[in-house]
C-alpha cells in the first residue's frame, strides 16, 4: 500500500516546518509513505522550507491559481505516482498530523471510498458562536442536497482511494471541498466522517476575507455543483413550486368565475399564468441540462481515457514533452528511496542561460577556455 500525504500551501514558510513535522512517517498496513507539498505561487520561500523540511515531492505553480487547483495538481501527480491512497491536509497546522492515521485506516480497512475529517464544529471552541451555528447549518445544507450525511462538509482533511483520485474534476477555483463531495456522490461513491482533533488557530484564514465572503463563495460552489449533476433535480423543483404557486390564482379566478364575480379578478389570472410560464421554462432548463449532462459524461470518459494514457506514457517516457504540466515546476527533493514512477509534472518552459562574461588570463594575454586558450595551457603551437 502506498500513501502520499498532500499539502497544498501559499506563504506558509512560518508554519509548514510544524506541519510537515507532525506527519507520520509510517502506518499499520501501509508500505510507503511520502509528502508532497504543492505551492501555489509562493513568495515567501515555501518551496524551499518544504524541501529542506522532510517534502519528498515539492510542486510549484508560477502564479497563484486558488486552492482547487493546487488541490487537483496535488491529484494529478499522486495518481501518476500511483499512489492507493491520497490524504490531504491544510499547511497551517490546524489539524493534528497524528489523525491521519484514522483516514489512512478507514481507507486501508475498504470502508470508505473518501473519508472526512469531522472538526465537530458545534463543538469546536476554536470557532466563534456565529461560526459554529453557519458551521453546523451550512454542513446540513450541503448533506440535504448532495444526499449524504457529512457533518463537517468543508473540511479540507480528507482521504481518498485512488478510484475516486483518478475521477475527480473541479470547475471552481475557491475551494475543493464541496466539488469533491458532490463529484463523489454523483459517481455512487462512498463517503464517510470520522472526529478529528484541531491544534490552536495561528493567523486568519488567507482563503476568504470574512464569514460574508465565504457563505457567498461556498453557496456559489453547491448551487453550480447540483446544477452540474443533478439539473432536473434542481429545475425540476422550481417547476413544481411555480405551478404550485401559479395555480393557486388562476383556481381562485376560476372559483370567482363560476361565481359569476370573475370580472374583477382578472390579475389573478394574469399572476398565475405568468407563474405557469416560468414553471414551463424551467422545466424547458432541466430537460436541456440533462442533455448537457450526458453530453458533459462523455466529455469526461474521454477525459479519464486521456489520463489513463498520460499515465501510461509518463512510466514508459518520463522525459516526454507530453507529460508537462503547463505552468508548473517540478522541485525533486525526494529523501530515501526514488520515487515509483519518475516525476512527470514537470519543469519549466526552458529559459536561455545567459552568456557568460569573459575572462582574460593574465599570463598568456588570451580568454580562458577559449581554443588559443587550450592549446597554450598544453604546450600546443
Amino acid at each position: 500500500m502506498y500513501v502520499i500525504v498532500q499539502v497544498p500551501c501559499y506563504n506558509e514558510s512560518q508554519c509548514l516546518p510544524a506541519t510537515l513535522a507532525a506527519i507520520p512517517r509510517e502506518f499499520p498496513g501501509v508500505d510507503r509513505v511520502e509528502i508532497l507539498v504543492i505551492d501555489d505561487g509562493s513568495t515567501d520561500g515555501t518551496s524551499d522550507v518544504a524541501a529542506d523540511h522532510g517534502a519528498h515531492h515539492v510542486m510549484q505553480h508560477q502564479r497563484n491559481r486558488g486552492l482547487a487547483a493546487a488541490f487537483l495538481t496535488g491529484i494529478q501527480f499522486c495518481v501518476r505516482q500511483g499512489a492507493d491512497i491520497v490524504i490531504n491536509t491544510d499547511a497551517d497546522g490546524q489539524y493534528a498530523g497524528e489523525d491521519i492515521g484514522k483516514l489512512v485506516d478507514v481507507l486501508v480497512r475498504q470502508e470508505a471510498d473518501l473519508v472526512i475529517g469531522n472538526r465537530r464544529p458545534w463543538l469546536n471552541r476554536e470557532f466563534s458562536l456565529v461560526k459554529r451555528g453557519l458551521q453546523w447549518f451550512g454542513s446540513k445544507v450541503v448533506s440535504f442536497c448532495l444526499k449524504l450525511d457529512v457533518p463537517d462538509a468543508v473540511s479540507g482533511f480528507r482521504g481518498l482511494t485512488n478510484e475516486v483520485a483518478r475521477d475527480l474534476v473541479l470547475v471552481g477555483k475557491f475551494s475543493h471541498t464541496i466539488e469533491t463531495l458532490a463529484r463523489a456522490s454523483a459517481n455512487g461513491f462512498r463517503v464517510t466522517s470520522i472526529p478529528i482533533r484541531t491544534n490552536p488557530t495561528t493567523r486568519p484564514s488567507r482563503l476568504f476575507r470574512g464569514i460574508p465572503q465565504f457563505l457567498r463563495r461556498s453557496s456559489h460552489a453547491l448551487l453550480r455543483s447540483c446544477l452540474l449533476y443533478w439539473p432536473m433535480r434542481v429545475f425540476g423543483t422550481c417547476t413544481i413550486v411555480c405551478w404550485i404557486i401559479g395555480g393557486l390564482p388562476i383556481l381562485r379566478f376560476l372559483i370567482l368565475w363560476s361565481m359569476g364575480q370573475g370580472a374583477g379578478h382578472i390579475q389573478s389570472l394574469i399572476l398565475g399564468g405568468v407563474l405557469m410560464l416560468f414553471g414551463a421554462g424551467f422545466a424547458g432548463l432541466g430537460f436541456l441540462g440533462e442533455l448537457l449532462a450526458g453530453h458533459r459524461k462523455f466529455l469526461e470518459e474521454l477525459l479519464v481515457r486521456q489520463r489513463q494514457h498520460d499515465w501510461k506514457q509518463a512510466i514508459h517516457d518520463p522525459e516526454s514533452e507530453e507529460n508537462s504540466c503547463a505552468g508548473t515546476t517540478y522541485i525533486e527533493s525526494y529523501r530515501g528511496r526514488p520515487p515509483r514512477n519518475p516525476p512527470v509534472l514537470v519543469r519549466e518552459a526552458h529559459q536561455e542561460s545567459e552568456p557568460a562574461i569573459p575572462v582574460m588570463d593574465r599570463a598568456s594575454g588570451l580568454l580562458k577556455d577559449s581554443p588559443l586558450h587550450v592549446d597554450a595551457e598544453r604546450g600546443e603551437p
